[in-house]
């Protein structure tokens, strides 16, 4: 019978040695940074993120920062209501200049003093090729700036910086869960043998990543000298695969 302590203790060492590659930039301080910057760009007095829940049944402000951010921060609402519902459910950005006008708006939240009520909004879906992550909505912003006429094509942008923050978050999470799963249904003590086979049953990108990680274990069981030459001739790789070759298309997608 396998040693349980012996799969863990490999376990720990792939997932050490890949953990630093892989693992996203900042996390919940780097969307906090992103939706602070963008408060800041557009003169606004707020802006927050609302993220999807697992079920997709409601949407949870994560990030808020400016006026109302102890209100509103963890605050949930239904996925389809209110103007983020709004924006979330049609997948469009959406500017509104009277919100007490409109109605798609819910009303700000109750809560603690001083209470922040906005007047106007512009909020975009926060989303990858494949799914709606939640929406990113900015309060009252400074139309009187030279740029506010390109202001919703910026609100995409910092979008789309907010989305591969969040997917690169969740690439780092599925790998640890695949990882697992991977050593759960094996009984070899080769952890390697194990991520390879798990690999198989999947679809890109997990498949990819815990092909990479039966790697890293081969690598592991080298001398050093082994994995000095490893680690250089993956570095040449890498450097010729991002320079451009002549006749060679940029990669999209």
């Amino acid at each position: 019978m396998t040693d349980p302590t012996a799969l863990l203790d490999e376990l720990g060492r792939i997932a050490g040695g890949m953990g630093p590659a892989l693992a996203p930039a900042g996390g919940d301080d780097l969307l906090r940074s992103i939706a602070a910057t963008a408060q800041r760009q557009f003169g606004a007095a707020a802006c927050s993120l609302a993220l999807l829940s697992e079920d997709e049944t409601e949407l949870v402000f994560t990030t808020v920062v400016g006026a109302g951010a102890e209100v509103v921060t963890g605050l949930r609402i239904p996925s389809g209501h209110g103007i983020a519902g709004w924006v979330v459910m049609s997948g469009q950005p959406l500017a509104v200049s009277d919100l007490h006008n409109d109605p798609r708006w819910a009303g700000a939240p109750s809560g603690g003093p001083p209470q922040y009520e906005p007047r106007s909004i512009l909020a975009a879906p926060v989303a990858t090729s494949q799914r709606i992550l939640g929406v990113l909505e900015v309060l009252d912003r400074d139309e009187q700036r030279p740029e506010a006429s390109s202001d919703m094509e910026l609100l995409g942008v910092v979008a789309d910086q907010a989305a591969l923050a969040l997917e690169g978050a969740r690439v780092f999470d599925d790998f640890g869960r695949q990882l697992l799963r991977a050593v759960a249904s094996t009984s070899d003590a080769d952890v390697s043998a194990a991520l390879t086979a798990a690999a198989a049953r999947l679809a890109p990108p997990d498949a990819d990543l815990l092909e990479l990680a039966a790697l890293f274990g081969e690598l592991g069981r080298l001398d050093a000298n082994a994995r000095r030459l490893s680690v250089r001739v993956l570095r040449e790789f890498v450097s010729h695969a991002a320079t451009p070759q002549p006749g060679r298309s940029p990669r999209r997608g």
